[in-house]
């Protein structure tokens, strides 16, 4: 019988790196990655989603947030609220390279829509009870998966790298929807940037917290994954100084000028809300 060998993933690589020698949680998944790592003395608790070619469910193979997955994340990220309770809020830091949503009439029939909406709640619901939630974008982040895991962050943080990808969908998929060629889109991307797929220009829009540069995303040295590690530790701090809210994605010098639209659009919507 062929030996089947787990696909390579900036995930996984990412994982490993910060996690170290901590003992992994048992997920029961070898799809999703759980550990609690020890930071400077501090507990800290990783997550991350991967490809695994044993995946029962076909769609969920090469990286995409399925069923399990979502309910898995949901019950590991409550796991640390439940323990937490009326003590330390550890942090909790997702890794994100997800590729997208599992598609699939299993999936549609068995309800992802709730699994990911599970697994974003969690993250949401960690945020709220005072645990430092932090997202390190290491690949690809699109659509219901980066929303799922990672998007109710405190802080996003990403690496400056070509790979890095945030969007709500494929380039060959928009072309479809949108009836052009993948080199319109980029050119498009240049001057209209939320249809951009360069991280830099992503950037612009304010939803980032930091785009981290000068690492190898694919094989970090020892000195480059401690140069994260201090970043991301930096962000932790940042949060439990002014936990707040997700408005300091809008409270922010960029999206003042690149999102002043959206932010008057929600100004309007508030002032009619509350009259």
């Amino acid at each position: 019988m062929k030996t089947m060998t787990p696909l390579s993933s900036r995930g996984r690589t990412w994982f490993q790196a910060l996690a170290e020698k901590a003992q992994p949680v048992d997920t029961g998944l070898g799809s999703v990655l759980v550990s609690d790592a020890t930071w400077g003395g501090e507990r800290v608790r990783l997550l991350a989603l991967v490809p695994d070619p044993r995946n029962r469910f076909p769609r969920a193979r090469h990286g995409e947030l399925g069923l399990e997955e979502g309910w898995a994340l949901a019950h590991h990220v409550r796991e640390a609220i439940a323990a937490d309770r009326g003590g330390v809020k550890r942090p909790i830091i997702a890794i994100v390279d997800v590729q997208s949503q599992a598609y699939g009439r299993l999936e549609a029939l068995l309800g992802i829509h709730l699994s990911l909406a599970a697994a974003a709640d969690a993250y949401a619901s960690a945020r709220m009870a005072g645990h430092p939630v932090v997202a390190l974008i290491v690949g690809t982040a699109l659509s219901g998966g980066l929303l799922a895991h990672g998007n109710q962050a405190h802080r996003l943080l990403a690496l400056d790298d070509p790979q890095v990808v945030i969007q709500a969908m494929r380039k060959q998929s928009a072309a479809r929807v949108t009836r052009r060629t993948v080199e319109e889109l980029d050119e498009l991307g240049k001057t209209i940037l939320p249809m951009a797929y360069d991280i830099r220009q992503f950037a612009k829009l304010g939803l980032l917290h930091e785009l981290i540069a000068g690492i190898d995303a694919d094989a970090p040295s020892a000195p480059q994954i401690a140069r994260v590690k201090d970043r991301v530790a930096a962000a932790i701090a940042d949060i439990r100084k002014n936990p707040g809210d997700l408005t300091s994605r809008l409270n922010n010098p960029e999206a003042k000028v690149h999102r002043a639209a959206s932010i008057e659009v929600r100004r309007r919507l508030a002032e009619q809300w509350n009259a």
